[in-house]
């Protein structure tokens, strides 16, 4: 679990913002699993609207280019991506998202990670915290708009009720080339060590990646 602080710009944000609140919205329950839908109380951009599809586009691109998605996440297929809103006592309770999902070319893909980019200022809305819950403890997470939290999928978690305000968020799923997680944990260190290690070392660490990338990788 981690955070990227402006995964989005500014720019980036005022233009999103301005396309959600002109397209059409539905109840959310429909994209969810059966027993998430039970909990689900939200509502979603309709996926079938071309500047829909077109702005979970844009969010990608910005996502890819990103150096911490790329090394640590290592997305090989994304799933579509979703735009919610929670208007105030709208809330998610505690759920797994599903294990299998499909992309925007409707082919099946595994979920490793999940992530949510907040698209709200967190002055502008009151509670609509993303809470998810690990081995000893739950965290929860209320960034600033143009932020992503990145987790595992298979991780717990919830939406705590808005109490006031509009909360806006971007949520999707991404297949990672390193379907376990502890590797990935691994190949990241690895790579946050060569970036301050000299040439020799950094040869050997370069070595030792694209060994460990051949080893687990898949596509």
């Amino acid at each position: 679990m981690f955070v990227i602080d402006d995964a989005l710009s500014q720019t980036e944000l005022t233009a999103i913002r301005d396309v959600l609140e002109r397209v059409p919205f539905s109840g959310g329950e429909s994209t969810a699993g059966k027993t998430a839908a039970r909990v689900k109380h939200n509502e979603q951009a309709r996926g079938d609207d071309p500047e829909v599809i077109a702005l979970g586009r844009r969010v990608r691109r910005s996502l890819e280019m990103h150096p911490l998605i790329r090394s640590f996440v290592r997305p090989v297929r994304w799933s579509s991506l979703l735009f919610s809103r929670y208007r105030p006592a709208q809330h998610y309770g505690l759920h797994v998202d599903n294990a299998a999902m499909y992309d925007s070319a409707g082919y099946p893909l595994r979920t490793d990670v999940s992530f949510t980019v907040f698209l709200s200022d967190p002055e502008t809305y009151e509670g609509g915290a993303l809470l998810i819950r690990s081995l000893n403890e739950d965290r929860d997470f209320r960034p600033r708009a143009g932020s992503v939290v990145v987790y595992p999928t298979g991780a717990v978690h919830r939406v705590t009720p808005v109490t006031a305000g509009v909360r806006l968020a971007c949520v999707g799923w991404v297949q990672s080339l390193i379907r376990r997680e502890d590797q990935r944990e691994v190949l990241f260190d690895l790579e946050r060590l060569r970036i301050d290690t000299a040439d020799e070392a950094s040869l050997v660490l370069d070595k030792t990646i694209g060994n460990l990338l051949r080893m687990w990788g898949e596509d």
